[in-house]
């Protein structure tokens, strides 16, 4: 048995226990401060300090969603924790104005997430991993939650009655390529991009808004370089930022996906991928093809695409990356010896199944075996649990196209908050027995019992 200490806060019952400190978890945090009720919520986020998609940080690299549509403002439009406040703290609030554009530089929004970050940096605990989520038992009735995270220097364990998972993206690689040296993400773009200046061709996968940047981003950054975009679509298509299709992402569409019909909600999901998913705004595709032409014209082609294709796998050879492309139309199989390939193919939504632990077989799934969550993202649960598990992602089956965007991040903040305020009480201590078997579980280090 590991050695522990148990801290002044052992008796502390947390109504909030957030896993992962992202933009969704972070507009939580910022709607608990904000609550009229008291609330009790501390979050633990495994990076060293804030961040949020720091490697296609890229300078000229806007959002693709309206400031209003920040962590608060759809929640309550006089919050201090605005994107304008921000703005105001910065002394730019004129400036913007001044700029009339709705869609703020990428940097910048990432500065407003991590200036929000610092508002609320007392109930957060960086570096610390959650390994572990186990039910305490109350008369056969799992009164509330202990979660186990696993820190720089010891492990803690906070108890909760919820706990809510914005465990975020996982980066995603097409079938068949494994990462390595010369093959990497997009989302290690900016990580990795700099030791590579003597690179002469560059292979970018993927034809949605982040294979587009940072193809331009390599072509304008190596002017001696060769870059090759190799994607399965005739060419880019341009993202449905049209009024009427945006209303999918209306705190109201939640309401209809939500009560629409299996068959309603599939067709919705396919009628308005256009919207998020493999697209690019209309004009970065218009600077693409302006480069790609002006190149013929003078006879010195760099930017290549092999459209209608698809990689069909990546041999690190040391010296070189040897790709393996397939055409779509003729079936012809090349390969493309380059430095670097990087794969700006998406990513997939991180499943806290695994955290659940013996939580998991209380949980409810649907026949294709997801997690199966109301309209407030607390998952539907045996009767045997009195605690609520709620999920910000993970449910696009359920809530739509928004479940793990920022257009809703603020609505469904307040909508989580809700929930658990509706749903507190007050369940009594742990036993000591109780206490023991829960310190025999974790397998290593210290354990500290501890309220925020």
């Amino acid at each position: 048995m590991p050695d522990f200490t148990l801290g002044s806060g052992a008796d502390v019952i947390h109504d909030i226990v957030g896993v992962g400190f992202g933009p969704s978890n972070l507009a939580l945090a910022l709607a608990a401060d904000e609550s009229p009720v008291p609330v009790s919520a501390v979050f633990l986020e495994r990076q060293a300090e804030f961040g949020w998609h720091r490697g296609m940080l890229l300078d000229d690299a806007t959002m693709q969603v309206s400031f209003m549509k920040d962590l608060v403002t759809l929640r309550n439009p006089a919050s201090r924790y605005s994107f304008l406040c921000y703005l105001h703290s910065r002394g730019r609030l004129i400036d913007f104005i001044n700029h009339k554009n709705l869609f703020p530089l990428r940097v910048e929004f990432h500065d407003y997430l991590e200036w929000a970050a610092r508002q609320v940096g007392d109930v957060v605990r960086y570096g610390h991993e959650v390994v572990d989520v186990h039910p305490v038992y109350e008369n056969g009735r799992a009164a509330y939650l202990n979660v186990i995270a696993q820190g720089p220097r010891t492990a803690i364990a906070l108890r909760a009655r919820n706990v809510v998972f914005a465990t975020g993206l996982r980066p995603e690689l097409p079938a068949g390529v494994q990462p390595s040296p010369r093959v990497w993400h997009s989302h290690d773009l900016l990580r990795q991009v700099d030791q590579w200046t003597g690179a002469r061709r560059f292979v970018v996968v993927g034809a949605g808004q982040s294979a587009a940047e940072a193809t331009a981003f390599l072509h304008e950054r190596f002017p001696q370089a060769e870059v090759c975009s190799v994607f399965s679509r005739y060419g880019y298509s341009p993202a449905d930022d049209s009024p009427f299709a945006n209303r999918i992402f209306d705190p109201g569409a939640v309401d209809d996906f939500f009560a629409a019909p299996p068959q309603t909600k599939q067709l919705l999901l396919d009628y308005h991928r256009g919207t998020n998913y493999s697209v690019v705004d209309l004009d970065l595709i218009n600077d693409l093809y302006r480069r790609m032409y002006q190149e013929k014209v003078l006879g010195r082609e760099r930017l290549r695409m092999y459209n209608a294709s698809r990689v069909t796998g990546a041999e690190d050879l040391g010296d070189r990356v040897r790709v393996g492309i397939s055409s779509l139309i003729t079936g012809e199989q090349s390969a493309l010896d380059a430095d670097v390939m990087i794969c700006a193919t998406g990513y997939r939504q991180a499943d806290p199944s695994g955290l659940l632990g013996e939580l998991a077989a209380h949980v409810d799934r649907d026949e294709h075996g997801r997690l199966v969550a109301g309209r407030d993202y607390r998952l539907a649960t045996g009767a045997e649990l009195g605690c609520g598990i709620y999920l910000q992602g993970g449910t696009e089956h359920t809530h739509g196209i928004t479940s793990s965007l920022l257009s809703a991040t603020a609505v469904r903040a307040g909508e989580i908050l809700q929930s658990v305020l509706e749903h507190r009480d007050a369940p009594a201590d742990p036993s000591p027995a109780e206490l023991s078997a829960l310190i025999r579980s974790v397998p290593a280090g210290a354990v500290e019992f501890a309220t925020a």
